[in-house]
């Protein structure tokens, strides 16, 4: 099995080119003295048989956690056992020299081979397509101040493998039979030679799982369902875009939901409010004349085929069925844009519409969106009822008539889009933001943290 390194580069290393050493090394770290602040005078043997029990309660403590956690698990290709400096600036030190608007804790994003993700890079899709969050919060996270050089500084651990790459289906799409195994792979690698992983099972773990089903890893509900989520990933934390209000097996896991990725060269488009709007419902996609196609399955519930039907020949509906290169043009040009389910409930055009000022329409029943402190999107935006498609111009007349102007309002604030949008360097208030603040509170399934508060509770005990 190939060596695992520690990475101490700067942001986009990945790309840089690596001369592996023949053994693991971890930069030592330095540690810090800390001594208590006493609210009142003692006496003098007072405060010494204070600060000896202190210290004698600090040394079992670090004496008995260090010989569980130091070494990892021993197997066949175990590289040589490493000691790792052990973490002892409190909590409260960190936070304090903490001067970034990011969430305050770290995250350590491990070096893989590049089997596991830049050799993907080679077809230029992987970077820009709708499944390409997991090449944007690594090289956000490479880049980020919440990085952290030193593991043992980590409170979440982000592997980074790309397992939504491989163009190599016929029709153009990326094939997932190969995503268990790599991830089972890089898995193994990571248990067996360093240490983070098996000290919490995974449980500060980081994943992306950015197509149709999340960690169930199938383009097909059913499948997916059927196949479940991997044994080893179950006390991870996925990131994923897939999820739903109602229970799914493909959402039985620790996740956050991310929107799909599409490329921030969106935000190049004039201001949505100076635009002129002259399409009143816009929708561009599959719409299945006959529903039931090749592989025996209803695309979308039939709710496409159904709108096809129903509104093909009404003018107030610019409804097209072929590709078009240059169709977020007619996005913002349109004041309602339909966003119905396909295989999936999500698609990019709900983060496409909201970017372009369109207001976006979703139909999809249970739909769970992304972010919904930072979006709001009950303000911005409409929900259809699958059973209601029938009913659609009545429904956006009425929505004309009475809040049109108040839900293009809010769709218009600039914080909206940024909320939606992966940027390769993080900036504030974006998607990779918005993970970082959701992971903020998950911390407690960091084991450093569980470990700082088990260290502050013994000093001031």
């Amino acid at each position: 099995m190939p060596e695992l390194r520690a990475s101490h580069h700067h942001s986009r290393s990945y790309f840089s080119s690596y001369s592996p050493s023949p053994h693991m090394k971890l930069l030592p770290r330095r540690t810090h003295l800390h001594h208590p602040h006493h609210h009142y005078e003692k006496a003098l043997c007072l405060k010494k048989y204070s600060k000896w029990l202190l210290w004698l309660g600090l040394s079992i403590y670090l004496f008995s956690s260090s010989s569980s956690t130091l070494f990892p698990r021993p197997t066949p290709t175990s590289l040589p056992k490493t000691t790792l400096p052990l973490k002892t600036t409190p909590r409260a030190l960190i936070e304090a020299r903490n001067t970034s608007t990011c969430p305050p804790f770290k995250i350590y994003v491990y070096d893989l081979p590049s089997r596991y993700n830049r050799d993907w890079l080679a077809d230029r899709r992987c970077e820009t397509h709708l499944f390409a969050a997991e090449v944007a919060l690594h090289e956000a996270f490479l880049d980020s101040p919440r990085r952290a050089l030193d593991p043992n500084d980590a409170d979440f651990f982000f592997v980074p493998v790309y397992v939504s790459c491989n163009f190599s289906t016929p029709n153009g799409f990326p094939s997932l039979g190969h995503a268990r195994p790599l991830l089972a792979s890089a898995v193994e690698l990571i248990s067996s030679q360093l240490p983070f992983w098996n000290r919490s099972r995974g449980r500060d773990h980081l994943f992306v799982a950015s197509h149709d089903y999340g960690a169930c890893f199938h383009a097909m509900e059913d499948r997916a369902i059927r196949n479940g989520i991997p044994e080893f990933l179950k006390e991870s934390v996925i990131l994923q875009a897939f999820g739903m209000r109602t229970t799914h097996v493909c959402q039985e896991v620790e996740h956050v939901q991310i929107p799909p990725y599409v490329p921030p060269d969106i935000e190049r488009w004039p201001a949505s409010e100076t635009v002129k709007r002259d399409i009143w419902v816009f929708f561009r996609g599959k719409m299945e004349v006959h529903p039931k196609n090749i592989s025996g399955r209803f695309y979308g519930r039939r709710v496409r085929t159904e709108i096809w039907h129903r509104y093909g020949n009404n003018p107030r509906f610019y409804l097209r069925r072929k590709r078009f290169a240059g169709y977020q043009s007619e996005i913002a040009r349109s004041v309602f844009c339909l966003c119905p389910l396909g295989w999936a409930p999500w698609s990019p055009r709900l983060v496409e519409a909201v970017a372009l000022g369109c207001v976006p329409v979703i139909i999809a029943d249970g739909i769970r969106l992304p972010f919904p402190e930072a979006v709001r999107w009950q303000e911005i935006s409409l929900t259809v009822a699958e059973r209601d498609v029938g009913n659609l111009e009545p429904i956006l007349d009425h929505v004309a008539a009475t809040n049109l102007s108040a839900i293009q309002r809010n769709l218009w604030d600039t914080a909206k889009r940024r909320a939606l949008l992966f940027h390769r360097r993080i900036e504030e208030g974006d998607a990779t933001w918005q993970v970082l603040k959701e992971l903020e509170g998950k911390l407690d399934r960091s084991w450093r943290w569980g470990q700082d508060q088990q260290l502050r509770v013994a000093s001031w005990s």
